[in-house]
């Protein structure tokens, strides 16, 4: 008779911790990332599949924020480096990925329904965030580009810079890759 009673208490605490779990749950909705010393969010839904650092074979004649392009997964992806890109960096010198890459650099492909074979290099991953990691929305900086939607502040009173990669897929900027 004992082990009947504990069998159905732990099943009675099972069914409990699963119905909790169900009404409590949080959804992520960004990754974290950093990219040039700056912490980014972009949306887990418009986000493909993480790689590691892969090489990357240049292209010539392109802008400085594009690296270049790397087999993935038998999959050609045009390499796009954030950092650079964000600061705007159309007239500097570019900085080579060999200066830059460590051992967190990773690789974030553009989820398949934006239309493009293109990932982002970014400095290191900071994981995933959900609304509630967050306590306040502050505005958008001016000099921004207009991917960058909003400026979140976290409970530790961190910036965070919300990129929408659909709005930066469809800028007219980031297509056109010559030089």
């Amino acid at each position: 008779m004992p082990k009947r009673q504990s069998l159905k208490e732990l099943q009675e605490r099972l069914a409990q911790r699963l119905t909790a779990a169900k009404t409590e749950s949080v959804t992520a909705t960004w990754l974290a990332l950093e990219a040039g010393g700056q912490r980014l969010l972009l949306p887990l839904v418009q986000s493909g599949e993480i790689f590691p650092w892969s090489t990357v074979q240049p292209v010539p004649y392109t802008k400085p924020w594009y690296v270049g392009v790397a087999n993935l997964r038998g999959g050609v992806h045009g390499v796009i480096d954030l950092a650079a890109l964000l600061r705007g960096d159309a007239a500097r010198s570019p900085v080579r990925p060999a200066e830059r890459i460590t051992s967190d650099s990773r690789l974030v492909s553009l989820h398949g329904a934006l239309g493009l074979n293109a990932v982002l290099w970014i400095d290191r991953l900071l994981g995933l965030r959900n609304p509630g990691a967050f306590r306040a929305v502050a505005d958008r900086p001016a000099d921004a580009p207009p991917y960058a939607t909003r400026v979140l502040i976290d409970e530790s009173g961190q910036s965070w810079l919300e990129l929408d990669l659909q709005l930066l897929v469809n800028e007219p900027e980031f297509l056109a890759i010559a030089a």
